[in-house]
């Protein structure tokens, strides 16, 4: 499928349960569906395979240098790695840190992941700021921030020099130095937005893609808060990632909040979208 008009959205996938975490791969596109425990790859002419099947929620993904996919079990509080004969082996146990839902992880470019937790039991308990844990790629563990309201997507700079972090009830999207030793230094406000960001992506100009559910719509923004464009949409939007041969296709993850169905209930409302963007995206896949 081409995707030649800027801003024109194209669907590639629909019927998902609860569809979140897209990752450009290889040629395809990664992401969870957590309504139906699956991980899937989909191509840009609609062609999927369920890649793994992990019965938790959250269930974010990312990739290690070497290819290998990681994925966040919140469910049993840890970080499953996949081998390349497809099985799933205990990358990291999460438990020690925090016994409230993981969400979602990125990897940096020495194999290193961030894992962040919401701090409390959403939707029902009362909000408590959550934190980011750094895993190492021998699997050790450690907290490196506190404090996060709400912490949702992250990216890393290519140059492993900045972890942006968006901040879904503080309304901001947040940076961080990234440390030698992959701790996080000198927290400082990336952007204030006047809604809740979601997952995000950085594009080769500097510039952060998030998608917003409650308003229904994606958001390109600068640092510094200006507003470069907006995509709106019938239904929330979850996240964002760039991909495609050149980088320049933006794929939105949508759904109907509060609709999507229980593993098992059928088709859900949940779509793989892709728009035209104005510059690629900047990753190591």
């Amino acid at each position: 499928m081409s995707i030649e008009r800027h801003g024109e959205l194209k669907p590639l996938m629909s019927g998902l349960a609860f569809p979140e975490s897209p990752r450009w791969h290889h040629g395809r596109l990664w992401f969870s569906d957590w309504g139906a425990g699956e991980v899937i790859a989909l191509d840009l002419d609609g062609r999927s395979e369920v890649v793994a099947r992990v019965p938790s929620f959250p269930m974010c993904i990312d990739h290690l240098p070497d290819g290998r996919l990681l994925i966040v079990d919140s469910s049993q509080r840890r970080v499953l790695r996949q081998e390349p004969d497809g099985s799933l082996a205990t990358h990291a146990d999460l438990a020690g840190l925090s016994e409230h839902p993981w969400n979602e992880i990125v990897v940096d470019g020495h194999g290193s992941a961030y894992v962040n937790s919401i701090g409390f039991d959403f939707p029902e308990a009362e909000f408590a700021p959550g934190l980011i844990a750094l895993v190492t790629p021998d699997g050790a563990v450690r907290q490196v921030a506190d404090g996060v309201a709400f912490p949702n997507g992250m990216v890393v700079t290519p140059d492993d020099s900045t972890l942006i972090l968006a901040e879904s009830y503080g309304q901001r999207l947040t940076a961080f130095d990234i440390a030698p030793d992959g701790g996080l230094a000198n927290r400082r406000v990336w952007a204030e937005v006047d809604d809740h960001p979601d997952g995000i992506c950085l594009d080769a100009e500097g510039a952060i893609w998030y998608g917003d559910v409650g308003n229904q719509r994606a958001v390109r923004v600068r640092e510094g808060g200006e507003v470069l464009q907006r995509i709106d949409l019938d239904r929330g939007c979850f996240a964002c990632a760039l991909g495609g041969p050149d980088g320049r296709t933006l794929f939105l993850i949508a759904n109907a909040w509060g609709d999507a169905p229980s593993p098992g209930g059928g088709p859900g409302k949940g779509r793989v979208l892709a728009a035209r963007a104005p510059a690629p995206g900047v990753g190591r896949a």
